[in-house]
């Protein structure tokens, strides 16, 4: 579930080995290109950990990351 804290909508993602969770960050990636809304994230093996803000609205959550959060989730 995404939590909205520090004015950023954060969320760890759990996958079964390091392979699936770079296979979800790459489909993440199509996403967020076609959005022209890219997160701040990190992996370590079988997590990914997203960190979404709209850094030209001076680095708050908006709609748009509500958006792609929502975009986000589909994928799982």
């Amino acid at each position: 579930m995404w939590k909205e804290e520090d004015n950023k909508l954060k969320r760890t993602f759990k996958f079964a080995d390091f392979q699936e969770a770079f296979a979800f960050m790459t489909r993440v990636a199509f996403l967020a290109e076609a959005a022209q809304h890219h997160p701040n994230w990190s992996n370590v093996y079988n997590q990914v950990t997203i960190e979404l803000t709209t850094h030209d609205e001076g680095n708050t959550v908006t709609e748009k990351d509500y958006s792609l959060a929502k975009a986000i989730d589909s994928l799982v």
